[in-house]
Protein backbone atom coordinates (compact mmCIF):
# COMPACT_ATOMS: atom_id res chain seq x y z
CA UNK A 1 0.00 0.00 0.00
CA UNK A 2 2.34 2.64 0.78
CA UNK A 3 4.77 2.06 -2.18
CA UNK A 4 1.42 2.69 -4.50
CA UNK A 5 1.05 5.58 -2.02
CA UNK A 6 4.30 6.94 -2.37
CA UNK A 7 4.26 6.49 -6.44
CA UNK A 8 0.61 8.69 -6.89
CA UNK A 9 2.49 11.64 -4.92
CA UNK A 10 5.30 11.10 -7.56
CA UNK A 11 2.64 10.92 -10.36
CA UNK A 12 0.61 13.94 -9.23
CA UNK A 13 4.52 15.81 -8.99
CA UNK A 14 5.23 14.79 -12.92
CA UNK A 15 1.71 14.67 -13.63
CA UNK A 16 1.47 18.64 -11.95
CA UNK A 17 4.26 19.82 -13.99
CA UNK A 18 2.89 19.03 -17.54
CA UNK A 19 -0.57 20.05 -16.74
CA UNK A 20 0.37 23.47 -15.93
CA UNK A 21 3.08 23.15 -19.52
CA UNK A 22 0.01 21.80 -21.04
CA UNK A 23 -2.38 24.19 -20.17
CA UNK A 24 -0.01 27.18 -21.33
CA UNK A 25 0.31 25.60 -24.56
CA UNK A 26 -3.66 25.00 -24.63
CA UNK A 27 -4.57 28.82 -23.61
CA UNK A 28 -2.21 29.92 -26.61
CA UNK A 29 -3.59 27.32 -29.18
CA UNK A 30 -7.24 28.18 -28.13
CA UNK A 31 -6.96 32.26 -28.24
CA UNK A 32 -4.16 32.49 -31.31
CA UNK A 33 -4.38 29.44 -33.09
CA UNK A 34 -0.90 28.59 -32.57
CA UNK A 35 0.95 25.55 -31.13
CA UNK A 36 3.86 27.11 -29.46
CA UNK A 37 6.81 24.30 -29.81
CA UNK A 38 9.06 27.30 -28.54
CA UNK A 39 7.29 27.15 -24.84
CA UNK A 40 10.26 25.54 -23.95
CA UNK A 41 12.71 27.64 -24.09
CA UNK A 42 10.25 29.92 -22.25
CA UNK A 43 10.51 27.50 -19.27
CA UNK A 44 14.31 27.34 -20.13
CA UNK A 45 14.03 31.21 -19.98
CA UNK A 46 13.14 30.82 -16.46
CA UNK A 47 15.45 28.39 -15.71
CA UNK A 48 18.08 30.53 -16.20
CA UNK A 49 16.44 33.78 -14.54
CA UNK A 50 16.55 31.60 -11.01
CA UNK A 51 20.65 30.49 -12.17
CA UNK A 52 21.35 34.47 -12.42
CA UNK A 53 19.67 35.17 -9.05
CA UNK A 54 21.40 32.67 -7.26
CA UNK A 55 24.49 33.86 -8.77
CA UNK A 56 23.91 37.38 -7.33
CA UNK A 57 22.97 35.43 -3.56
CA UNK A 58 19.18 37.18 -4.22
CA UNK A 59 17.01 35.91 -1.31
CA UNK A 60 15.83 32.23 -2.46
CA UNK A 61 11.95 34.18 -2.85
CA UNK A 62 13.36 37.17 -4.80
CA UNK A 63 15.38 34.09 -7.02
CA UNK A 64 12.01 32.59 -7.63
CA UNK A 65 10.46 35.62 -8.15
CA UNK A 66 13.07 36.54 -10.71
CA UNK A 67 12.72 33.28 -12.70
CA UNK A 68 9.19 33.36 -12.89
CA UNK A 69 9.00 36.89 -14.20
CA UNK A 70 11.85 35.87 -16.70
CA UNK A 71 9.59 33.24 -18.14
CA UNK A 72 6.47 35.79 -18.51
CA UNK A 73 8.75 38.79 -20.09
CA UNK A 74 10.00 35.98 -22.35
CA UNK A 75 6.48 35.17 -23.05
CA UNK A 76 5.46 38.37 -24.21
CA UNK A 77 8.62 39.14 -25.88
CA UNK A 78 8.25 36.10 -27.98
CA UNK A 79 4.56 37.08 -28.52
CA UNK A 80 5.35 40.99 -29.74
CA UNK A 81 8.84 40.19 -31.93
CA UNK A 82 7.90 36.90 -33.62
CA UNK A 83 3.94 35.73 -33.69
CA UNK A 84 1.83 39.18 -33.66
CA UNK A 85 2.76 39.90 -37.15
CA UNK A 86 1.86 36.37 -38.11
CA UNK A 87 -1.30 36.81 -36.71
CA UNK A 88 -3.67 35.58 -39.19
CA UNK A 89 -1.32 32.99 -41.21
CA UNK A 90 -2.21 29.40 -41.19
CA UNK A 91 -1.51 27.37 -38.57
CA UNK A 92 1.63 25.39 -40.18
CA UNK A 93 3.03 28.64 -41.02
CA UNK A 94 2.59 29.65 -36.98
CA UNK A 95 4.14 25.81 -36.62
CA UNK A 96 6.95 26.67 -38.80
CA UNK A 97 7.53 30.41 -37.19
CA UNK A 98 7.27 28.20 -33.71
CA UNK A 99 10.09 25.73 -34.68
CA UNK A 100 12.56 28.46 -35.86
CA UNK A 101 12.14 30.38 -32.33
CA UNK A 102 12.75 27.25 -30.51
CA UNK A 103 15.89 26.59 -32.33
CA UNK A 104 17.38 30.11 -32.50
CA UNK A 105 16.80 31.01 -28.84
CA UNK A 106 18.57 26.94 -28.25
CA UNK A 107 21.54 28.36 -30.04
CA UNK A 108 21.42 32.08 -27.85
CA UNK A 109 21.47 29.90 -24.78
CA UNK A 110 24.64 27.49 -26.12
CA UNK A 111 26.44 30.55 -27.54
CA UNK A 112 26.00 33.45 -24.64
CA UNK A 113 25.15 31.19 -21.60
CA UNK A 114 26.46 27.82 -21.77
CA UNK A 115 25.75 24.48 -23.98
CA UNK A 116 26.17 22.57 -20.76
CA UNK A 117 24.09 22.19 -17.73
CA UNK A 118 24.89 24.79 -15.10
CA UNK A 119 24.25 23.73 -11.72
CA UNK A 120 21.11 25.30 -9.72
CA UNK A 121 21.54 24.57 -5.86
CA UNK A 122 18.35 25.18 -3.82
CA UNK A 123 17.89 25.31 -0.26
CA UNK A 124 18.66 21.79 1.41
CA UNK A 125 14.76 21.96 3.13
CA UNK A 126 13.94 20.74 -0.48
CA UNK A 127 16.00 17.50 -0.77
CA UNK A 128 14.59 16.59 2.61
CA UNK A 129 11.85 14.10 3.62
CA UNK A 130 9.32 13.90 6.18
CA UNK A 131 7.40 10.51 7.69
CA UNK A 132 3.69 9.87 7.35
CA UNK A 133 3.86 6.34 9.32
CA UNK A 134 5.95 4.01 7.88
CA UNK A 135 5.87 6.19 4.44
CA UNK A 136 9.18 8.83 3.31
CA UNK A 137 7.80 11.44 1.40
CA UNK A 138 10.23 14.15 -0.34
CA UNK A 139 9.17 17.44 0.31
CA UNK A 140 10.31 18.56 -2.94
CA UNK A 141 6.99 16.31 -4.45
CA UNK A 142 5.30 17.67 -1.52
CA UNK A 143 5.58 21.36 -2.23
CA UNK A 144 5.26 20.69 -6.55
CA UNK A 145 1.91 19.31 -5.87
CA UNK A 146 0.79 22.09 -3.42
CA UNK A 147 2.35 24.87 -6.00
CA UNK A 148 0.38 22.93 -8.51
CA UNK A 149 -3.12 22.60 -7.35
CA UNK A 150 -2.65 26.80 -6.34
CA UNK A 151 -1.57 27.75 -9.88
CA UNK A 152 -4.33 25.84 -11.34
CA UNK A 153 -6.99 26.63 -8.95
CA UNK A 154 -5.58 30.48 -9.31
CA UNK A 155 -6.12 30.12 -13.13
CA UNK A 156 -9.36 29.07 -13.04
CA UNK A 157 -10.05 31.93 -10.93
CA UNK A 158 -8.79 34.23 -13.21
CA UNK A 159 -10.58 32.74 -16.16
CA UNK A 160 -14.09 32.09 -14.27
CA UNK A 161 -14.06 35.65 -12.12
CA UNK A 162 -12.23 38.45 -13.61
CA UNK A 163 -13.69 40.72 -16.94
CA UNK A 164 -10.11 39.49 -18.78
CA UNK A 165 -10.85 35.78 -17.62
CA UNK A 166 -14.25 36.11 -18.95
CA UNK A 167 -13.26 37.99 -22.20
CA UNK A 168 -10.47 34.84 -22.76
CA UNK A 169 -12.65 32.34 -22.47
CA UNK A 170 -14.78 34.23 -25.10
CA UNK A 171 -12.26 34.14 -27.55
CA UNK A 172 -11.74 30.87 -27.16
CA UNK A 173 -15.12 30.22 -28.67
CA UNK A 174 -15.48 32.88 -31.31
CA UNK A 175 -12.37 35.33 -31.39
CA UNK A 176 -13.88 37.25 -34.74
CA UNK A 177 -17.40 37.94 -32.54
CA UNK A 178 -15.17 39.19 -29.41
CA UNK A 179 -13.33 41.89 -31.79
CA UNK A 180 -16.76 43.15 -33.48
CA UNK A 181 -17.52 43.78 -29.91
CA UNK A 182 -14.94 46.46 -29.24
CA UNK A 183 -12.25 43.90 -27.37
CA UNK A 184 -8.43 44.53 -28.16
CA UNK A 185 -7.27 41.47 -30.16
CA UNK A 186 -3.40 42.46 -28.91
CA UNK A 187 -4.53 42.40 -25.77
CA UNK A 188 -6.18 39.64 -25.20
CA UNK A 189 -3.39 37.61 -26.98
CA UNK A 190 -0.84 38.93 -24.94
CA UNK A 191 -2.65 37.67 -21.45
CA UNK A 192 -3.17 34.40 -22.87
CA UNK A 193 1.05 34.23 -23.66
CA UNK A 194 1.24 35.95 -20.21
CA UNK A 195 -0.46 33.56 -18.47
CA UNK A 196 1.39 30.71 -20.39
CA UNK A 197 4.68 32.24 -19.57
CA UNK A 198 3.25 32.36 -15.73
CA UNK A 199 2.92 28.78 -16.02
CA UNK A 200 5.88 28.08 -17.46
CA UNK A 201 7.74 29.75 -15.32
CA UNK A 202 6.14 27.85 -12.26
CA UNK A 203 7.49 24.89 -13.58
CA UNK A 204 10.65 25.63 -14.49
CA UNK A 205 11.19 26.53 -10.82
CA UNK A 206 9.55 22.64 -9.57
CA UNK A 207 11.71 21.26 -12.71
CA UNK A 208 15.35 22.81 -11.65
CA UNK A 209 14.80 22.37 -8.29
CA UNK A 210 14.00 18.58 -8.91
CA UNK A 211 16.96 18.66 -11.85
CA UNK A 212 19.33 20.52 -9.80
CA UNK A 213 20.71 22.18 -13.07
CA UNK A 214 19.62 23.93 -16.00
CA UNK A 215 20.99 23.68 -20.27
CA UNK A 216 19.72 25.15 -23.19
CA UNK A 217 17.73 22.06 -23.88
CA UNK A 218 16.01 21.79 -20.33
CA UNK A 219 12.12 23.00 -21.65
CA UNK A 220 12.29 20.49 -25.14
CA UNK A 221 11.17 16.96 -23.96
CA UNK A 222 8.64 18.48 -20.74
CA UNK A 223 7.14 20.48 -23.37
CA UNK A 224 7.15 17.87 -26.14
CA UNK A 225 5.08 15.34 -23.15
CA UNK A 226 3.04 18.65 -22.74
CA UNK A 227 2.00 18.70 -25.97
CA UNK A 228 1.11 14.83 -26.18
CA UNK A 229 -0.76 15.57 -23.16
CA UNK A 230 -2.57 18.14 -24.92
CA UNK A 231 -3.79 16.38 -27.79
CA UNK A 232 -4.29 13.46 -25.25
CA UNK A 233 -6.52 15.93 -23.27
CA UNK A 234 -8.34 17.43 -26.59
CA UNK A 235 -6.87 20.13 -28.46
CA UNK A 236 -7.76 23.34 -27.62
CA UNK A 237 -9.58 22.42 -24.63
CA UNK A 238 -8.31 24.10 -20.99
CA UNK A 239 -9.98 21.29 -18.91
CA UNK A 240 -8.50 18.12 -20.77
CA UNK A 241 -4.93 19.71 -21.16
CA UNK A 242 -5.17 19.41 -17.56
CA UNK A 243 -6.22 15.84 -17.06
CA UNK A 244 -4.27 14.86 -20.09
CA UNK A 245 -1.20 15.88 -18.71
CA UNK A 246 -2.03 14.01 -15.24
CA UNK A 247 -2.62 10.73 -16.98
CA UNK A 248 0.75 11.62 -18.90
CA UNK A 249 2.63 12.01 -15.91
CA UNK A 250 1.16 8.94 -13.97
CA UNK A 251 1.59 6.76 -16.91
CA UNK A 252 5.18 7.44 -16.97
CA UNK A 253 5.70 6.95 -12.76
CA UNK A 254 3.88 3.84 -13.37
CA UNK A 255 6.22 2.40 -15.98
CA UNK A 256 9.19 3.57 -14.47
CA UNK A 257 8.29 2.00 -10.74
CA UNK A 258 7.01 -1.21 -12.56
CA UNK A 259 8.46 -2.16 -15.20
CA UNK A 260 10.19 -5.50 -15.94
CA UNK A 261 13.76 -4.17 -16.04
CA UNK A 262 13.88 -5.65 -19.42
CA UNK A 263 11.44 -3.57 -20.92
CA UNK A 264 12.47 -0.60 -18.94
CA UNK A 265 14.50 1.10 -22.13
CA UNK A 266 10.80 0.80 -23.62
CA UNK A 267 9.47 2.85 -21.13
CA UNK A 268 8.54 5.76 -23.51
CA UNK A 269 7.82 3.90 -26.50
CA UNK A 270 5.07 1.96 -24.21
CA UNK A 271 3.47 5.22 -22.94
CA UNK A 272 3.04 6.24 -26.24
CA UNK A 273 1.74 3.61 -27.42
CA UNK A 274 -1.09 3.47 -24.52
CA UNK A 275 -1.90 6.91 -25.95
CA UNK A 276 -2.40 6.13 -28.89
CA UNK A 277 -4.55 3.41 -28.14
CA UNK A 278 -6.57 5.69 -25.70
CA UNK A 279 -7.10 8.38 -28.57
CA UNK A 280 -8.13 5.44 -30.85
CA UNK A 281 -10.71 5.24 -28.32
CA UNK A 282 -11.54 8.56 -28.16
CA UNK A 283 -10.23 10.77 -31.39
CA UNK A 284 -11.26 13.91 -30.15
CA UNK A 285 -9.47 13.74 -27.16
CA UNK A 286 -10.74 12.43 -23.54
CA UNK A 287 -12.15 16.12 -22.81
CA UNK A 288 -13.17 17.32 -26.65
CA UNK A 289 -13.45 21.08 -26.62
CA UNK A 290 -16.78 22.04 -27.55
CA UNK A 291 -16.29 22.48 -31.02
CA UNK A 292 -13.52 20.05 -31.78
CA UNK A 293 -10.57 23.02 -31.78
CA UNK A 294 -11.81 25.15 -29.01
CA UNK A 295 -12.20 25.27 -25.20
Amino acid sequence: MDIWLQQFINALSLGGIYAMLALGLAIVFSIARLINFAHGEIMTFGGYGIFLSMALDFPILVTLTVGIAAAVVMALMMERVAFRAMRGASIISLLITSLAVSEILKVLFQNFISPRPVPISFPSLWSGSYQIGEMTIGVAPTVSIIVTISALGGLTFFLRHTATGMSMRAAAEDFEMLRLLGVRANRIIAVSFALSGLLAGIAAVIWTAQRGSVDPMMGTFPVLKAFIATVLGGLGSLNGAVLGGFVVGILEVLAQAFLLDSLAPYRDAIVLSIVIILLLIRPDGLLPARDGTRS
